[in-house]
C-alpha cells in the first residue's frame, strides 16, 4: 500500500480492479460454455436432418443439370433442323 494515497482511494482502486478482473473472467467462462454447448448440440442433433439438407442440395443440382442437358438437346435439334432444311434446298 502506498502511504502517499489516502486509504479510501486505495480501496476504491482495489475494488475497481477486482471488478474488472471478475468481468473478464465471466466473459471467458461464457465463451467457453457457449462453445461447449455448440459441440453438444452438434452431437445430439439428429444426423437425418443434416442429410435431408444435403439431399435437397443434391436434388437441386440434379434438376439444374437436367435442365442444362435438355436445353443443349433442344439447341442441337434446332441447329440440325435448320441445317437439314438448308441442305435440302441446296440439293434441288
Amino acid at each position: 500500500m502506498d502511504d502517499d494515497k489516502p486509504v479510501l482511494d486505495q480501496v476504491t482502486d482495489a475494488i475497481g480492479t477486482a471488478a474488472t478482473a471478475t468481468a473478464d473472467t465471466a466473459k471467458t467462462v461464457v465463451k467457453k460454455v457457449r462453445k461447449a454447448a455448440r459441440k453438444a448440440v452438434k452431437k445430439v442433433m439428429p444426423k437425418k436432418a443434416a442429410k435431408k439438407g444435403k439431399k435437397a442440395k443434391k436434388a437441386a443440382k440434379k434438376t439444374a443439370r437436367k435442365a442444362k442437358k435438355a436445353n443443349r438437346k433442344v439447341a442441337k435439334k434446332a441447329a440440325k433442323k435448320s441445317k437439314k432444311g438448308k441442305a435440302k434446298k441446296s440439293r434441288r
